[in-house]
C-alpha cells in the first residue's frame, strides 16, 4: 500500500481523464490520497472530489502562500469558517514562497502563523510549502515550536542540515519527484535520515519524476518515487511503502 501525502487531484489538469488517472494510481498500489488546499476558489472542486472517492480521498484546508494577496484576511476567514463546518485531516498547504514575489513576505508570515495556531486549536498537523524561504519558514516554526506543532515539510528540497532542522520541529519530510532528478541533490544524503521521518508524495500534477519530468504528474508515479527511495536506502520497495504509509498514519491519524 502506497500513500500519496500531497496530490492536487482536483486540478483542472485532470478534468479530461480523472477517473482513468485515479484507476491507474490504484492499480499502482496507491490507495490513500491526501489533498492540500490552495484558496477558496478550489474548495468546491475539492469537495466534489471527496464525494466521488470518499474512502480514498482525505482533504486538508488552508491558504497557500502564493495565494496570499491583498484579500488574504478574507481568505483566512474562509479557511476558519470551513473548520467550523466540517472536519479536515490537516491545515495545508501553508507556508512561505519567495520565488514569485518577495513583496508580501510579512503577509505570508502572518497567514502562516495564523494557520499554525488554527492547527494547534484543532490538534491537527500542518503541511508546509517552502520555496526560496527556508530561513523565513524556520523563523516562524521557531516561534511556534512545541508539543502542538507537527506535520509535513512538503516537497523537501533542502540540505541535510535543513532536513535535521525541519525534523527538530516534529516535521516529516515529504519526498517527491525531485528525489529522482540528476540535480535534485537530496538523493545524496537522504539515507542519512531515518526512514521514520519520511513520507512520500507526488504533488501532482506538478514535479513529475524521471523519466516523465516536464510532463503532467499523477499519483500513479508515486511507485517510481517509492522505487528510487528503496534504492537509496538499500531496502525493498515494500518496506519503504509500509514504513512511509505508517508514518502518514501517525501524522494524519487515518
Amino acid at each position: 500500500m502506497l500513500t500519496d501525502t500531497h496530490t492536487h487531484l482536483y486540478s483542472d489538469a485532470f478534468d479530461s481523464d480523472r477517473d482513468e488517472m485515479m484507476q491507474r494510481a490504484i492499480d499502482a498500489g496507491v490507495t490513500r490520497f491526501f489533498i492540500p488546499a490552495i484558496d477558496s476558489t478550489y474548495a468546491d472542486a475539492m469537495y466534489t472530489l471527496e464525494k466521488e472517492y470518499p474512502s480514498q480521498v482525505h482533504l486538508m484546508m488552508g491558504l497557500h502562500p502564493t495565494s496570499v494577496k491583498d484579500n488574504y484576511k478574507e481568505e483566512l476567514a474562509f479557511v476558519e469558517q470551513q473548520f467550523l463546518k466540517r472536519k479536515f485531516v490537516a491545515v495545508g498547504e501553508i507556508g512561505i514562497d519567495l520565488y514569485w514575489d518577495k513583496s508580501r513576505l510579512e503577509m505570508q508570515k502572518e497567514a502562516f502563523k495564523f494557520q499554525i495556531q488554527l492547527a494547534k486549536k484543532y490538534k491537527l498537523p500542518i503541511v508546509i510549502h517552502c520555496r526560496d524561504a527556508f530561513d523565513e519558514v524556520f523563523e516562524v516554526l521557531e516561534s511556534e515550536k512545541g508539543e502542538g506543532l507537527f506535520g509535513i515539510f512538503h516537497c523537501f528540497t533542502g540540505t541535510i542540515d535543513q532536513a535535521k532542522q525541519a525534523i527538530s520541529y516534529n516535521m516529516k519530510l515529504g519526498i517527491g519527484g525531485v528525489v529522482t532528478f540528476k540535480n535534485g541533490k537530496i538523493d545524496q544524503f537522504l539515507n542519512e535520515i531515518s526512514l521514520d521521518h519520511i513520507v512520500l508524495e507526488t504533488d501532482s500534477p506538478y514535479l513529475s519524476p524521471t523519466p516523465f519530468r516536464g510532463k503532467r504528474n499523477e499519483s500513479s508515479c508515486l511507485a517510481l518515487i517509492n522505487k528510487k527511495v528503496a534504492e537509496i536506502y538499500g531496502i525493498s520497495e515494500k518496506e519503504v511503502a509500509d514504513i512511509t504509509t505508517e508514518n502518514s498514519r501517525k501524522i494524519f491519524s487515518i
